[in-house]
């Protein structure tokens, strides 16, 4: 999220929800915000969804486009954008780099073909389009509806170069607003609760390692005899080349023997696919199969294919389940050991910070103890430590600080959860999270009544801080930066341009912003590369000591000294550089975005013409199928009706919290499809009776029909927040005793299609095949 909901509250004049229903999905106080824009700035709200959602009912202009077709739209946009010269030329020229490529792909997307393709009348593509680019400033939210495709990647991206083309980003009223499912879903990305990232966004090279283990006070050398390591002299020499995971790399491994490889440096198994560790259904890359599964914090029924995690947890040897309620992933096996639930705390019982989805941080006091025998998370993870011997290791961090410009172990104990706050504020460089200590944020908790809820700013004893300190927060005096890539205000007020991420030149182009693009108040002007020890002197023009060159770190993302920060600091400039925002992606199979039909298209005279992927090789540790899969035969024909996931507002993600509520519970007590009037009677399904919906993947659900003019009869729509009930079988004997909710009934996932993004392999959710059926 580049902006947040009190800005576009404050400022947007125009609001786009693609792909989110504000109204219903959490936060839903989004939704609050944009009507307030709409009392306060007159700001129009417009939506387009396949489906008409609550959010579309507040929504002054409602476009239905097909599911799937994100890109498509937005495409047919940008050519009236261009063809009107409603783009802000100034950004183009002096900021961005590759518009004239995206500038190429719209020609061919006239009103005509988006008409063709989306399902959206042509005027309402021209009316919305002249809407958005000739307002300003302009907003844009997205949710899962966008990400959760085959192209979810590139569907992000064509909607961030929207913004970039109009001038929206970096403005007031602008940017683009992802909202999150939940209030720590930006945090738990923060900290790498991903199967490719380390904390904070750090690779998996080397150097992100050592930087850890330095953070850590561990010996690298040591550390990596953790992993199977093998040298790359011993792999060029006797090794295969197989295509690496981010599309520019390549590892070699010895096919004899499996384990010479170096795991450290690549990705685990995605969560949307993890089974495929267990199964080998198809072909993967790793020492052998996965035997143990542990479930801490996350709604794992809530994933794709739910059969498959079912076939997969029968085949484990063991199944470890921490939650304060049970996890649904327990029961869906018969097994009758090696299951265990751990009872852990709730939040309520814990004490730390979350942070929000505009990268707002915010601390949590203890309500009361933890009661009877559940344990917080932290205490189950020492234990865990203990067990296998790493304990020491992974509590040194928190009794570490800088001192004198190094790093240095300044206590025996900790202090929890104060000192892993620090810890993380110490080593979070890369997103500037420096600033973000305990003290700091438990004093903005206690002084939340001192902050504009609109603006953010505080008064008191929090003059002149941002409510959160949202990241980059770039050392102890910064004030936070709710609004990313705002130039026009100094750094020191959380001002900044585009980071330089990708090198200083791409074709002979300089990737580096125009000389005429300067941060307010810097000493630098325009643009300049990220900050490095080998670069600081020559672009800041200082000599550094002795002692600053001996403590000084590689680069501004790995400086513990603070020496760089410090001098960014008196120089008014980002130490991640000045740069341009680039449209091409030279890395992805995609360097630009382009429309590509569903693996499973309800359109098969449009998956010639747009074809998917070319099958993957590889991608976090596992083979995936695209074009094989879209066109093995044309699935419309058996499966016709286009299947796409809602959310309920009174439960969220698996539902197994809500759902032990009987109060929550009785608004939906039980599953069910949203299903148009037409296309029931085509199968002769009366409203409230039960239907099967079956999949291509051979899969079947059994929920309650529900008519509604909402979808069109060429679409259903259904919630994800189930589960209990496998394939019209009951479940319910499998709950241990006193954990069963108040409402049950299958799970969507039963029958989502098979599909996932090219790049972070989220399944495709939203854009699926299925064919109903009178149960």
């Amino acid at each position: 999220m580049t902006n947040h909901f009190g800005d576009m509250e404050a400022n947007s004049k125009v609001i786009l929800f693609i792909g989110a229903n504000s109204a219903v999905a959490n936060p839903v106080g989004g939704m609050k915000h944009a009507l307030r824009a709409r009392d306060r700035n007159n700001a129009k709200i417009v939506v387009v969804d396949p489906v008409f959602t609550r959010t579309a009912a507040k929504a002054d202009m409602f476009i239905r486009i097909r599911p799937g077709t994100d890109i498509a739209f937005v495409y047919g946009m940008l050519h009236l954008i261009f063809k009107n010269g409603w783009e802000d030329k100034e950004v183009i020229k002096n900021q961005s780099y590759g518009i004239d490529e995206i500038r190429q792909e719209a020609k061919h997307w006239t009103p005509e073909e988006v008409a063709n393709v989306t399902g959206c009348k042509e005027e309402e593509l021209i009316s919305f389009t002249r809407l958005f680019a000739t307002t300003k400033p302009a907003t844009l939210c997205w949710a899962l509806g966008i990400t959760q495709h085959s192209v979810g990647s590139s569907n992000t991206r064509i909607l961030s170069i929207l913004q970039l083309v109009l001038g929206n980003m970096g403005k007031p009223g602008g940017g683009c607003n992802i909202i999150r499912g939940h209030d720590n879903v930006q945090g738990s990305t923060d900290m790498g609760n991903l199967a490719d990232t380390l904390p904070m966004y750090y690779g998996l090279a080397d150097s992100a390692w050592k930087h850890y283990c330095k953070g850590w006070g561990v010996d690298f050398d040591e550390f990596v005899k953790r992993f199977a390591v093998s040298t790359k002299e011993k792999r060029d020499k006797v090794g295969e080349k197989v295509k690496g995971t981010n599309f520019n790399e390549y590892f070699y491994h010895d096919p004899k023997n499996p384990e010479d490889r170096n795991w450290r440096n690549e990705k685990g198994y995605s969560l949307a696919k993890w089974w495929q560790g267990v199964l080998k259904e198809e072909n993967t890359f790793s020492s052998g199969n996965l035997r143990v599964l542990w479930v801490q914090g996350t709604g794992i029924t809530s994933m794709a294919h739910t059969t498959k995690i079912q076939e997969a947890v029968d085949k484990l040897d063991m199944l470890v389940v921490a939650e304060p309620f049970l996890n649904e992933v327990a029961i869906l096996s018969d097994r009758k050991d090696g299951i265990y639930v751990l009872p852990v705390c709730t939040q309520f019982e814990s004490e730390g910070y979350v942070t929000a989805t505009n990268r707002s941080a915010q601390w949590r006091t203890q309500v009361i103890k933890p009661i009877y025998e559940s344990k917080e998370d932290q205490e189950v993870m020492f234990l865990f430590a203990k067990k296998f011997g790493f304990y020491d290791e992974l509590v040194k961090g928190m009794m570490l600080d800088v001192v004198d410009g190094e790093i240095k172990q300044v206590k025996n104990e900790f202090v929890w959860p104060d000192d892993a706050t620090d810890e993380i504020a110490r080593v979070g460089q890369s997103i500037g999270n420096v600033g973000r200590t305990a003290k700091r944020l438990k004093r903005h908790q206690e002084n939340w009544h001192n902050f504009d809820p609109v603006t953010l700013m505080g008064r008191g004893p929090v003059e002149s801080e941002y409510y959160g300190l949202p990241w980059p927060c770039w050392d102890k005096e910064h004030p936070g930066s709710p609004i990313l890539y705002d130039i026009t205000i100094p750094y020191e007020k959380g001002g900044m341009g585009f980071r330089n991420r990708f090198g200083l030149e791409h074709n002979g182009v300089s990737q580096l912003a125009d000389e005429s693009v300067t941060l307010a108040g810097a000493k630098i002007k325009g643009g300049y590369p990220q900050i490095t020890k080998d670069n600081i002197e020559k672009v800041l023009g200082i000599t550094l000591t002795e002692e600053e060159k001996t403590k000084i770190g590689s680069s501004w993302s790995m400086d513990y000294s603070g020496t760089i920060l410090k001098k960014c600091r008196e120089f008014g400039i980002t130490p991640y550089g000045n740069a341009r925002a680039r449209a091409i992606v030279w890395e992805f199979p995609d360097p630009i975005p382009k429309h590509r039909e569903p693996l499973h298209s309800p359109r098969w005279d449009l998956v010639e013409k747009y074809p998917t992927y070319d099958d993957q090789e590889r991608n976090f540790r596992v083979a995936s199928k695209f074009i094989s899969e879209q066109t093995e035969k044309d699935w419309s024909k058996e499966f016709p009706t286009v299947m796409s996931s809602l959310r309920l507002v009174n439960l969220s993600g698996a539902g197994m919290i809500e759902r032990t509520s009987k109060y929550l519970a009785s608004i939906t007590p039980e599953m069910f499809a949203h299903v148009n009037p037409k296309l029931a009677a085509n199968y002769g399904i009366e409203d409230g009776a039960m239907m099967w919906i079956h999949a291509p993947q051979g899969t079947k659900i059994k929920v309650k029909c529900i008519y509604s003019e909402s979808v069109t009869p060429d679409r259903i729509c259904l919630p994800y927040n189930f589960a209990g009930v496998m394939q019209g079988v009951d479940l319910s004997s499998r709950y241990p005793e006193g954990t069963k909710p108040y409402t049950i009934g299958e799970s969507s996932n039963t029958v989502t299609n098979y599909g996932f993004d090219i790049i972070t392999q989220i399944s495709e959710y939203n854009a699926g095949l299925c064919r109903l059926e009178r149960a």
